[in-house]
């Protein structure tokens, strides 16, 4: 109890500052400083407390580099564990969503295209059969000789309203 009773400061201060790696803060400890009283004794005493001064010195240095790697470990591990979990939901929902999305486009659009294509080739019909009938008229005057005023022939103007 009178040792613990005794301390007044620290003997032994670190300090922490993140380092960052791929864009995750890892914590790193590092010792300030290691205050220590030179105790000297009768004989060889005083040489034994500095030597075991100097190992725990040693060791609380070897110490305080674990724990600064087992934390940067640590927050790595979880940082990748939430990175994998991201490109899960993009491999498994997002992407798949969105070709499916894209493939609905594109069928869409095929569908479309061959309604499109189809409606112009009815309006191509029927303005054939329009000028085949006129040609006929035209034909059918001529045989009895009358030659049709240009304004009589109807041109087919009705029908622009079907390509409208």
């Amino acid at each position: 109890m009178s040792v613990v009773e005794s301390v007044r400061n620290a003997a032994v201060k670190a300090r922490i500052r993140h380092d960052n790696v791929a864009g995750v803060k890892l914590p790193v400890f590092r010792l300030l400083e290691f205050q220590t009283e030179d105790m000297a004794g009768i004989g060889k005493g005083g040489e034994q407390i500095r030597n075991a001064r100097e190992s725990f010195q040693r060791l609380l240095e070897m110490m305080v580099k674990i724990a600064s790697l087992q934390t940067s470990f640590i927050t790595l591990d979880h940082a990748i564990k939430v990175t994998n979990r991201r490109v899960n939901a993009l491999e498994k929902v997002v992407i798949p969503k969105m070709e499916n999305t894209i493939s609905y486009i594109i069928s869409e659009l095929d569908e479309l295209e061959r309604e499109e294509f189809f409606r112009l080739k009815k309006v191509q019909k029927v303005k054939k059969k329009e000028v085949e009938r006129i040609d006929l008229l035209v034909k059918a005057a001529r045989e009895k000789g009358v030659v049709p005023a240009p304004s009589a022939i109807n041109t087919g103007d009705d029908f622009d309203d079907i390509v409208a």
